[in-house]
């Protein structure tokens, strides 16, 4: 095994000590492949399935001698606060909620292709109303201007 001393020098043959000597300075031990036993790993947070949970609060229902709910929490390596919190899930109905995955629900994909084609049906729908609108106007504005020359065209046809 190598030493490291706290500046990350390599501990020579003269630096070495007897076991129980007090340490100067701080130094740190490194062993290839092993973790060091000081560090904590960062905890993860336990999930526990609906159907677990179910399970476990049939099993404990299920206990009548004294200390057989302690010894199944003990083996299971949960606390009675889980019990707790998943009986009143239960009694809520909460815990059928619980089997369904967080956060949105997903959407088909093709739910979502018809709601566009129906959003783009109904601007081109209006698009064309509002030309259908310009086309009659248009219309009218022509055939008022053919009966203005029209007239234009007899009156001068007279006055010759």
């Amino acid at each position: 095994m190598s030493e490291l001393t706290a500046n990350g020098a390599a501990a020579g043959p003269g630096d070495q000590r007897a076991v129980g000597e007090p340490v100067s300075g701080a130094s740190v031990r490194v062993v290839a492949g092993v973790p060091d036993p000081e560090l904590v790993e960062q905890a993860k947070r336990r999930t526990f399935t609906a159907k677990y949970k179910l399970e476990i609060l049939a099993k404990v229902d299920a206990c009548s001698a004294p200390g057989e709910v302690g010894a199944l929490l003990r083996r299971e390596g949960l606390y009675t606060s889980h019990l707790t919190y998943w009986r009143r899930l239960r009694d809520e109905g909460g815990l059928k909620e619980l089997g369904r995955s967080r956060g949105r629900k997903r959407v088909d994909r093709r739910e979502g292709e018809l709601a566009q084609l129906r959003r783009r049906a109904e601007r081109a729908e209006a698009e064309l109303a509002k030309a259908r609108k310009v086309i009659a106007i248009q219309g009218n504005v022509s055939a008022l201007l053919e009966q203005m020359l029209g007239t234009e065209g007899e009156s001068r046809s007279t006055e010759r």
